[in-house]
């Protein structure tokens, strides 16, 4: 009887040991090739992902630190300093145009933008000119009667 349990074993032992072969495969497709254009596609894709969160970041932190600036008392102070000389100068500016009997033309450089203006008394009408440091051209023609004030 125990020959027989030996002889069972040892076919038990014989057939599983002759049942296949063993190999060593990888799973990272760097080193198997298998999946290899995923595998870089998929690397690719988070490093664009990271580099451009990176970059979202950064500029969200400009805007952030560009609204502060705006919101600190000096600057305030200064964008309504800017604001009334620009409202004096505009002021000054449409004095002459409608003073009765004022100039004819005029005109006036700001900021690289140059402004002129002329009176057609024929036409009854100012024709004012915008000319922007780009060349872009604003002819703004206003009336001189029939406002009614």
């Amino acid at each position: 009887m125990y020959k027989t349990i030996i002889v069972l074993t040892m076919s038990f032992v014989w057939l599983s040991a002759s049942a296949s072969e063993l190999t060593q495969e990888f799973k990272n497709p760097s080193f198997s090739g298998s999946g290899y254009s995923t595998h870089v596609l998929s690397i690719e894709q988070l490093q664009f992902q990271r580099k451009q969160e990176i970059k979202d970041k950064a500029e969200a932190e400009a805007r952030r630190l560009e609204r502060e600036a705006g919101q600190e008392t000096i600057a305030k102070f200064l964008n309504n300093v800017e604001s009334r000389i620009y409202a004096n100068i505009s002021k000054n500016l449409v004095d002459s145009m409608f003073e009765e009997n004022g100039a004819n033309s005029g005109t006036a450089t700001i900021e690289g933008a140059t402004i002129s203006w002329v009176k057609d008394t024929t036409a009854d009408t100012i024709t004012v000119t915008i000319t922007e440091e780009d060349g872009t051209v604003t002819t703004l023609t206003t009336p001189l009667t029939g406002f009614g004030f």
